[in-house]
This record gives structure tokens, sequence and C-alpha cells, in this order.
């Protein structure tokens, strides 16, 4: 339904994929990213997404899809893009 509501098109799940990010030796993300087939969108057959914990004390959950167009080849792709794009968002 996220998806489908962020980016304007049907989706279908394919899969479960369990993702791991580490960075210099720290755990970054980890968690399962959902994989859809998408229909209709003019520049991507395919879309990722997950959900975590956001806010100062974790109090809400954010809800992410992103889309398979490059960079994004992948779940992993997908989560290191949107990882980078947070912490350009905070600086």
């Amino acid at each position: 339904m996220v998806v489908e509501h962020l980016h304007k098109c049907a989706a279908t799940h394919r899969a479960t994929v369990p993702v791991h990010e580490i960075f210099r030796g720290q755990t970054v993300w980890q968690g399962d990213v959902e994989v859809f087939d998408i229909k209709d969108h003019p520049k991507a057959k395919r879309a990722y997404g997950w959900s975590h914990l956001d806010g100062a004390k974790d109090e809400r959950t954010r809800f992410v899809a992103v889309l398979e167009i490059p960079p994004v080849e992948s779940a992993e792709t997908a989560v290191r893009v949107q990882i980078v794009k947070d912490a350009r968002k905070k600086k």
C-alpha cells in the first residue's frame, strides 16, 4: 500500500529480503526489505519497501519505498541509497 501511495503505481509483493548494512564495523541498519514488482511507472519495474522506528525517541514508525532506478539495483543498494539520502538531509 505504501509503495502504491508514494509512487502512484500498482505493486505486487515478490519477496522479502533480509538486509544487514554495516559501516566501519557498526550496524547502521538491519531488517527485512519487501520487494515489489510495479506496473505503470514510467521509470521503474521494481520497488523496495521497509519500515523502521524514527524520531528522537523512536516514537513513530517511518515507511520507506525506493524505486529500482540506478544506482538502486537490489534491496541492499536501496537501503544504502536511503541511508546516504537521510544523512545528507540531516546536515
